[in-house]
């Protein structure tokens, strides 16, 4: 969610215009989409280029959608300062009757002028061969005596898809995200080496089961906290949750899902569960069996939030590098409909976040890359962010028509009393009797 810095003062026309969105579903589905991906309604549509003179300019802050077909290579245009850390995500939306085999998926990276890679990540399908969204995102990160992509001026943003001859041709829907992180507070002394050790001991979640829905996308995940959450889940569906882990936590999480009495029949990575980073950087993944019996999976035990872990040349670590929401999702392999039917199947997430929050080490506003007390708020709620910002426009919505209103009455009483003042006729004169004599003069 977009945190608002400023409010303007509140008219007529704004009123209007927020009443409009909040009674907008905002959901701009792929369609034929492997499941109902809820895209971002602030998404701009833009084309991606074969060749990179003719690539589009991407903003930092925005979000776009685009789409890549098999085998294709795309440019997108950045232009970078010499200071400014750069982040560009790429979520993949497969559609839903196409196959896809181990290995599909796309790369992201960024690059300079003469084609030097600044870094690049996979999204990649692997055993677990079903289609769903996956998410990957690459960075321009400035390092102190770095010398490769840490000049200013224009980047590439290269986009790639890996697709088997067996796979479908369809094209794949994208949702693309442009963030830059702020600035390091100054003089603030941040460790060169990510720390080699950390508690891997997954703690006991809270007890007590709550029931909490996920959601379809990255856009209108649910809001989770410590806790074990019930959810369904029915066969090719995606559930979408979000966590908020502040710097210095550690995050983990298990799914499991419930037994079912209509088969015995055996599925191979049935379940597949992804972990990403506030900037949709991929973390880490599991997937799980299912032969009709209960069964669970959890990724594997994950730093603590820290800035220092960028420096670690393990993936998973080095994602672990800045605070926010961080994203679970979790997919129930369509084949599972065929043993077991089409209705869902009880699911069960377990997170626990551990530790206390550690102040931030950027000067200023941390956008996404900071948790507040109302992220807090939206995780004790399940409240998504698109019900959040509901919530609030309505809250404004209200107070501003209570404003109106007070006006309002108060311009009604004021002319009610100055008609009834006009109304009253002018006293009688003196002794209440006319004046009387003789006929008027000639």
């Amino acid at each position: 969610m977009n945190r608002q810095r400023n409010r303007g003062r509140v008219t007529l026309a704004s009123i209007v215009a927020m009443c409009a969105v909040a009674s907008t579903p905002g959901q701009a589905q792929a369609a034929d989409s492997a499941v109902a991906y809820t895209f971002d309604p602030a998404a701009t549509s833009v084309r991606g280029a074969e060749t990179n003179a003719e690539a589009t300019e991407l903003k930092p802050g925005s979000v776009y959608r685009s789409s890549i077909k098999k085998a294709q290579k795309l440019y997108y245009r950045l232009e970078l300062d010499a200071s400014t850390d750069a982040y560009v995500s790429a979520v993949a939306v497969p559609r839903t009757a196409g196959e896809v085999a181990y290995g599909d998926g796309i790369t992201v990276s960024i690059r300079d002028l003469d084609d030097n890679r600044c870094s690049s990540q996979d999204a990649a399908f692997e055993s677990a061969e079903f289609p769903r969204p996956i998410a990957a995102y690459a960075h321009r990160t400035v390092e102190k005596g770095g010398t490769t992509c840490a000049a200013g001026g224009t980047y590439n943003v290269l986009i790639e898809r890996e697709s088997k001859a067996t796979s479908a041709p369809d094209a794949w829907d994208l949702e693309l995200r442009f963030e830059t992180e702020p600035a390091l507070r100054d003089g603030e002394p941040m460790p060169t080496e990510a720390p080699e050790n950390w508690p891997s001991a997954s703690p006991v979640p809270p007890s007590g089961k709550q029931k909490r829905s996920g959601g379809s996308s990255f856009y209108d995940a649910t809001s989770l906290e410590s806790g074990e959450w019930v959810d369904g889940i029915a066969p090719g569906q995606t559930r979408f949750y979000r966590v908020p882990v502040d710097w210095g936590q550690q995050i983990f999480a298990t799914a499991a899902l419930s037994n079912s009495g209509k088969s015995t029949e055996y599925l191979g990575n049935a379940l597949a569960l992804s972990l990403d980073n506030p900037a949709r950087g991929h973390v880490d993944d599991a997937a799980l069996s299912y032969s009709g019996a209960p069964n669970s999976v959890a990724l594997d035990p994950l730093p603590p939030v820290a800035y220092e872990n960028r420096h670690d040349s393990a993936e998973d670590v080095s994602a672990m590098r800045f605070a926010g929401w961080y994203y679970l999702s979790v997919t129930l392999s369509p084949k599972v409909a065929e043993y077991y039917g089409d209705d869902p199947i009880g699911l069960t997430l377990k997170v626990k976040v551990v530790n206390d929050g550690k102040t931030s080490p950027y000067q200023g506003d941390a956008g996404i890359f900071g948790v507040t007390d109302d992220d807090r708020d939206m995780a004790r709620s399940g409240r998504s962010a698109p019900e959040a910002e509901k919530s609030d426009t309505m809250k404004l919505v209200a107070a501003a028509g209570i404003g109106a209103g007070a006006v309002l009455v108060l311009g009604l009483g004021a002319w009610t009393l100055l008609a009834r003042r006009r109304a009253v006729p002018p006293p009688p004169a003196s002794g209440g009797q006319r004046p009387t004599g003789g006929p008027p003069r000639a």
